[in-house]
Parts: structure tokens; sequence; C-alpha cells
């Protein structure tokens, strides 16, 4: 696991990489430079350097309470200090950002590695530094690369992203798009799950999903990356999104005459990337105050096969249980977010605990395909998949499945 932060620009995590795969895209025609944001080149313009930030919401240059962004200012890409708060057995940094008088925000970042696992943690703070009362929401910012491995002039056709829909949205389709095709073939809800399949047509959806994740998925080399955030029922988020996507590419807009056309290619355009972005709830800040939105990123391995998260990892294939003619047959297919061992726990009928059975070793470096027969009580009703640490330490379910008469192959 490798995390590259650059503190001058915005205190960006310019790239992490996982196994050698490289997760965030890297604009290459900024790679290398900086352009501070009161000087002439950078002056009305944004600097999309790519990587992962944190921005305010809601965006608009209506009023003094929407952000006129994204541009070149001292939230996004201000000169923000740097220093080591731990090195022990997890590393820990705090990157502290310039005052914005525009926003009257001033952000910082504490971000951390542990040593048991590839998980990455992010405690973003904003702070009002007026003497008034503000209200915004702090919103943080990823830019995947969606480029086809080894070819940087084409898009990865098996790239996707998913996050939970909400049964009782306020959005007609359980989502709204913000800009581009409202009809948009990228988008769909399956299952309960909000999917994005990207596409090289720009476009940005919002989703009120209530689920606390959000997961990419590379389905060409078998990657993922989870980012776990809290949901507040009954809380006001910008324009109701708790979470936004945004692909960029060539728009559909109308010239002067009303005659539809694709925007033309600029040095943005042929670049291949997608936001997932975070929203915290709407904050009230009297002066002096502080709000910290805590995120978390666990990469992990799976393909466009994935189905869901768990509490220890994610689901390809849901858990199944099938008799046979000496015992039970689990199978499933998972990523898991930290080294370990699986563990098969059997109940009965009732619900009581029968036994706990250790199974395989299991790492974040490795698409698990289970496949595995166990002899087990005949009373065995209910078998459950958990992940238990290296220290012993449970982590949580995996998947579950009953067991019935039915299912027996004699």
């Amino acid at each position: 696991m490798n995390v590259v932060i650059v503190p001058q620009l915005g205190g960006r995590v310019m790239q992490v990489t996982f196994l050698g795969h490289a997760y965030l895209f890297v604009n290459p025609k900024y790679k290398g430079q900086y352009l501070p944001p009161g000087s002439e080149a950078a002056k009305g313009r944004w600097i999309n350097y790519g990587g992962d930030k944190i921005w305010p919401m809601p965006e608009g240059t209506e009023d003094e309470q929407h952000w006129a962004g994204p541009v070149s200012d001292a939230l996004d890409d201000g000169d923000y200090s740097f220093k080591i708060l731990s090195e022990d057995s997890r590393c820990t940094v705090r990157l502290d950002g310039p005052a914005d008088p525009k926003t009257g925000l001033q952000y910082a970042r504490e971000i951390e590695i542990g040593g048991n696992s590839p998980e990455i943690s992010f405690h973003a703070v904003m702070k009002n530094i007026t003497g008034h009362p503000i209200r915004w929401s702090v919103q943080s910012v990823t830019q995947f690369d969606t480029t086809e491995a080894g070819n940087p002039s084409e898009f990865n056709h098996e790239f996707w992203a998913f996050t939970p829909a909400n049964q009782h949205s306020a959005y007609l389709r359980r989502y709204q798009v913000r800009s581009g095709l409202a009809n948009d073939s990228s988008f769909a809800v399956k299952n309960d799950l909000f999917t994005l399949h990207w596409q090289y047509l720009q476009s940005e959806v919002w989703v009120d999903s209530p689920g606390e994740w959000l997961t990419v998925v590379d389905g060409t080399a078998h990657y993922a990356m989870v980012e776990r955030f809290p949901h507040f029922e009954g809380a006001e988020y910008p324009g109701k999104a708790t979470v936004i996507f945004y692909k960029n590419g060539p728009a559909l807009e109308l010239d002067d005459k009303g005659i539809p056309y694709f925007t033309p290619a600029n040095p943005e355009d042929p670049l291949h990337y997608m936001e997932a972005e975070v929203n915290s709830p709407m904050v009230r800040l009297e002066p002096g105050e502080t709000y910290a939105l805590d995120t978390h990123w666990f990469p992990t391995r799976m393909g466009k096969e994935f189905k869901t998260v768990m509490d220890a990892g994610v689901v390809g294939s849901s858990l199944t249980v099938s008799w046979t003619d000496s015992g039970i047959l689990l199978t499933g297919i998972f990523g898991v977010f930290v080294p370990g061992k699986l563990e098969a726990r059997l109940f009965d009928r009732h619900g009581a605990p029968i036994a706990n059975i250790p199974l395989q070793p299991v790492s974040p470096a490795e698409v698990i395909e289970l496949r595995v027969e166990l002899k087990v009580p005949a009373q065995t009703a209910r078998v459950s998949l958990h992940l238990m640490d290296q220290q012993g330490n449970d982590q949580g379910l995996l998947g579950e499945a009953r067991v019935t008469a039915t299912d027996r192959s004699s």
C-alpha cells in the first residue's frame, strides 16, 4: 500500500497504489507542476490536478452561501502545511490549509494508515474563521482513473460504481441526473443498488443513498475500493444528495441556432476519470466552530460481479449452502478488508450455536472463490461466514445462508 500526498496542491492525496494497482486519476497536463491560486495562470480557472481532496457544498454563484467552484482558490489548491503525528503501529499525518475569506472556511485533514490492513482513514475538518455564523457541507471528492490499462487513449469498458439506492428516494428514478443526458444508459437501479457503468459521456448524477458506502470496481483488473461514511437520517443534505458521481467526457449542448452538438475536444475532454463524491449534512457553524467528516477507504479485490458490501468485505456471489453425501458445501465469491482467516459458524433451527469451524486463510490481495465441504451435525440449520483477523478479532459478517432438509442431495 502506497499513498502519495501533495500538501501544496490543496492537501491532495495524489495517488493510492495497492499491489501495484493505481486507483486515482493524475492529470498528465499538470504532473509535477503547481500554479498558485493567486497566479495569473490560475486566475479564474480550475486547475484540475486530479487525486482526492475536500470541497464545500453547495456549489453555485447565486449568493455567498454557494461556492463558485470548482475554481483555483485557497480551498481547492492552497498550500497546506504538513505534519507527521504518528509513525508507530499506525501512520498518521495532518494537513492544515489556509483560510478562505470568500466562504469563511478553513480546512484541515488527518490521514491515517494502519499496519494490519490497507485501510485508509480520513478526518476532514471545516472551521468557521469569520465573526458570524455560516452554513456549509463538507464534501470528499475523489477522481478515479478510468483509463484502459496500457492504452491511455481508450477508456476502461469495465469500470463500475455502486451505492445503495434509497427505497424512499426524493428523486423520481431513485437518482437525479443533474447534468448530461437524462436517459444516460450508464445509470440504473438493480436490486436496490444504484449502478454506474462508466461511459465516455459527461454527466453528473445525484443519489440520496442511506447506505453509508460506495464502491468503485475495475472489472478488468479485478480491483475495488470501498468508501464508508456516516449517514444521518433526517438531516438536510445539499440538494438531498449524500453521494454524487461525475463522469468526464464530451457533453451534448445547443448552439446559438438551437442545433445540438457535442462540445469540441479540449485538453480536459480526452481525460478519462470519474469523481465519487460524499457529502456531509448541511451544518451551521458559529464563529470558531468546527465540524468533521470521517470517511474510510478499503482497497480489495473484486470484479464486475460485485453484489454488495458487508462488514468484513465485498460480495461477488452470495454465500450458498448445499447438502452433499458427506456434509455441506459452502460456495461464494468475496473480497476482504483485512488479512485473516474465514470462519464458518453453525446454528440449529432455534438459533443456538453449534460450532465455529476455521476455514482458509484470506487476504485483501486476492479474490476469494470459496468452495469448501464440511462435515456438520444433522441439526445444522444455518451457517454464517465471518472473517477473523490475524489477532483473532472478529471483523464481521461476509454472508449467511439457511440449510433446509429440501437442500439434501440424498
